[in-house]
């Protein structure tokens, strides 16, 4: 699979950076199936290196309770082993692997997650429904580059999404919960096929999108594509019958519907160009099909070049690219601001804590990524947020919304490891005990709290503290000293300090070392 998408986006620098050599991998952890794609994308082109994919059906997996259990778990974590066999030798940094709908639902998501990262040898992040519609997009645009106004719709196994966007750009972006394994499950789960199924299942979804009505009209789009698996699987199926050269219509439907009807039961069912995987799930599939060409008036669906796995590499390439300019802008910076403006952040203070934190980080012992960094200056940017909702507590909800508030270019792992920071930038540290055995993130947590302290008069903070924090989880040491004119000087800076010090020293096996020194510290 290989195509010439246009160029992307003009980036701050006039001039170009050159980019890194060498292939990228995403890793798409779907309801129903796995997938691996490797590819090379640069100077405007994709090109397809190597693609896997297995049948792993973990929606299949979740239980009553929304737990994910069984054999579905076993599948994933060995097919995510041999996906890390397949890339082995290539940087951890140019691969991302992402989960959707299922491991959104899973009540016990961080189980598997720790399971499947340690089977991948890559953390997986959980991404949200638009995010997921965002980079679905982006593959589209990538291998069917187009100016044509577009409908984009992906049905997985247990979420739908819809994309209204023209060439690169988005202009509305939706998912639902409604997918081919769920209404499979539900309405076909005894393998059998009937018209009252078939009727249930199309109701079932129509009211799940029927929402959507006035914001997906044919008014709004010239070409309507279907990505992924369920429209693929049955756009090969009619060509194959003859019923129509691939296009996906409400005859063609029926057509499919009346094949079922006939065969009775899915192990009866003989469609040519149907692999066999996906014949659990095809009656959920139609379902959903129908129930969209209906809703919103759909004539002809075509299926799509392109995915949420080209989707994640465009976006991989581009926040490498972004790396290597001198402001490693990319779209998550566009999202801080954005939100920033939502909610009426004071951009003063902000920046006051933003440069009081980076300066403090930067000065801890142990070495740090550009994207630690990065994620401190987010977390500084955004730790009052919560003033929107009321100053009191304003921190604990500046981190629900973080962690909730739909950002492009983010993951839900990652908001919410934001979210987890900005909660711990006062108050006690136990509610933010989970940081406290990462080295990494309880530097972050100290530059934060400490620069939210300092410059809590919404002053610029005062010269003089000296901060270090060595070790590891059972050994760390805090070393936190300040001139001792602050006694006199700034008395309630100084109270504030020897506050922070008490609760630091709180945390299991941490020394802490503080209070006033004579001497100025070294520049």
């Amino acid at each position: 699979m290989s195509s010439d998408p246009p160029a992307t986006s003009p980036t701050r620098n006039s001039a170009a950076p050159p980019q890194e050599a060498g292939p990228l991998a995403a890793i798409d952890l779907g309801s129903n199936s796995f997938r691996l794609e490797i590819a090379n994308c640069q100077a405007g082109r994709y090109r397809r290196i190597d693609y896997l994919k297995e049948t792993v059906r973990l929606g299949g997996g979740l239980d009553e309770n929304s737990r994910l259990v069984g054999p579905a778990v076993d599948r994933g974590l060995a097919c995510l082993a041999r996906f890390r066999a397949r890339m082995a030798g290539m940087p951890a940094r140019r691969i991302r692997a992402v989960a959707t709908q299922t491991l959104r639902e899973a009540s016990n998501r961080d189980e598997f997650l720790q399971a499947a990262s340690q089977a991948l040898g890559q953390p997986i992040e959980v991404i949200s429904g638009r995010e997921e519609a965002r980079l679905t997009f982006n593959g589209v645009a990538a291998l069917q580059p187009a100016d044509t106004r577009r409908l984009v719709i992906d049905i997985g196994g247990r979420s739908t999404e819809m994309i209204l966007g023209q060439g690169r750009q988005i202009n509305c972006a939706e998912s639902y919960g409604v997918g081919s394994v769920s209404l499979s499950r539900r309405y076909f789960a005894d393998g059998r096929y009937t018209s009252t199924a078939f009727a249930g299942a199309q109701v079932a979804a129509a009211a799940e999108f029927e929402e959507a009505r006035e914001l997906f009209t044919p008014a709004m789009w010239s070409q309507a594509l279907g990505s992924s698996g369920t429209a693929g699987a049955i756009s090969k199926v009619l060509a194959a019958h003859g019923q129509t050269d691939g296009a996906i219509t409400a005859a063609g439907l029926r057509w499919c519907v009346q094949a079922c009807l006939q065969a009775g039961t899915v192990d009866k069912l003989v469609l040519r160009s149907l692999a066999p995987d996906r014949a659990p799930i095809v009656g959920g599939g139609i379902a959903v099909l129908a129930a969209l060409l209906d809703l919103f008036g759909i004539d002809t669906l075509r299926p799509a070049k392109g995915a949420l796995r080209q989707g994640v590499i465009v976006d991989l390439a581009e926040r490498l690219q972004a790396e290597q300019q001198a402001d490693h802008h990319d779209l998550r910076d566009d999202s801080v601001l954005a939100l920033q403006a939502r909610f009426g952040v004071d951009l003063a203070q902000a920046r006051r804590v933003r440069s009081t934190a980076l300066a403090v980080h930067a000065g801890l012992a142990g070495s740090t990524s550009l994207e630690q960094v990065r994620e401190l200056g987010w977390v500084a940017d955004l730790h009052e947020i919560g003033m929107a909702v009321s100053h009191h507590d304003h921190h604990r909800h500046s981190a629900y919304l973080l962690g909730h508030v739909d950002a492009p270019g983010f993951s839900q792992s990652q908001q919410r490891m934001l979210a987890r920071l900005v909660l711990g930038q006062r108050g006690g540290l136990g509610k933010v005990q989970e940081l406290w055995s990462d080295p990494a993130r309880l530097q972050q947590l100290l530059a934060l709290r400490l620069a939210v302290l300092l410059c809590h008069p919404r002053m610029d903070a005062p010269e003089g503290l000296t901060v270090q924090l060595a070790g590891k989880p059972r050994g760390y040491t805090l070393s936190l000293h300040w001139p001792a004119s602050w006694t006199t000087d700034l008395p309630r800076m100084a109270y504030l300090l020897e506050q922070e010090a008490t609760a630091w020293s709180k945390i299991d096996d941490m020394r802490v070392d503080s209070g006033t020194t004579s001497t100025a510290p070294v520049a």
